[in-house]
């Protein structure tokens, strides 16, 4: 009898493995093409940046169907970290393209509420990033709209004040975001009156 329960016992664990090792390599496959895809979005180079998203998000899809009835899998991480990583990306590739564009739901992306919110708060660094590119480019004006964005993100995600069991560990990526949009205000500010006291520089030695 108790051979009997360890043999089927040992074939659900064995058929849980090989699952999991499956959505392991698919979940990793996720978060390449996204981080590849946030390269090319810095980089201008959008229709790469779309193929590379549109593949991240069909090998989503394939972990939905690998792990159904396999929710203890599914749960156990790794999924919600390439949906964190499918989330961020496909943000900032509708901010990057948009300007500020309308931002793909949770819905549309067919993540889990906690990964969706916690990609948003890596959002913040990779617009930080872009707004140290527009200040390199004397952009300022685009700097500071992409300033309030990053604000806007932050705010939001102030308003989800839960467990971390909840949230997927959000405190820790607001508490990040706000130290990142502060050292970025820092930096549009220094930039703007640097730019202003040159050119009062210039039109100075243009009078002597």
């Amino acid at each position: 009898m108790l051979e009997e329960i360890s043999a089927r016992i040992r074939e659900n664990f064995e058929a849980k493995d090989s699952i999991r090792e499956e959505g392991l390599k698919i979940s990793r496959e996720v978060v390449r093409e996204c981080r590849t895809a946030s390269f090319a979005l810095h980089s201008q180079d959008f229709e790469k940046a779309d193929k590379n998203i549109k593949t991240a998000g069909h090998a989503l899809e394939k972990l939905e169907i690998l792990f159904e009835g396999h929710a203890d899998i599914y749960h156990a991480g790794f999924v919600e970290h390439a949906q964190q990583e499918y989330s961020e990306v496909s943000v900032l590739s509708s901010l990057l393209k948009e300007e500020g564009g309308k931002l793909p739901s949770p819905e549309e992306l067919r993540v889990e509420y906690a990964a969706y919110l916690n990609g948003l708060g890596d959002v913040v660094g990779e617009l930080r990033r872009h707004v140290l590119d527009l200040i390199r480019k004397e952009s300022f004006e685009k700097a500071e709209v992409f300033l309030g964005i990053m604000e806007n993100i932050h705010a939001a995600l102030m308003d989800f004040d839960y467990p971390d069991a909840i949230t997927g560990g959000l405190r820790r990526k607001t508490d990040i975001s706000r130290s990142l949009i502060e050292k970025t205000r820092g930096d549009v500010v220094n930039a703007i009156g640097q730019k202003k006291l040159e050119i009062a520089m210039r039109n100075l030695e243009s009078k002597l």
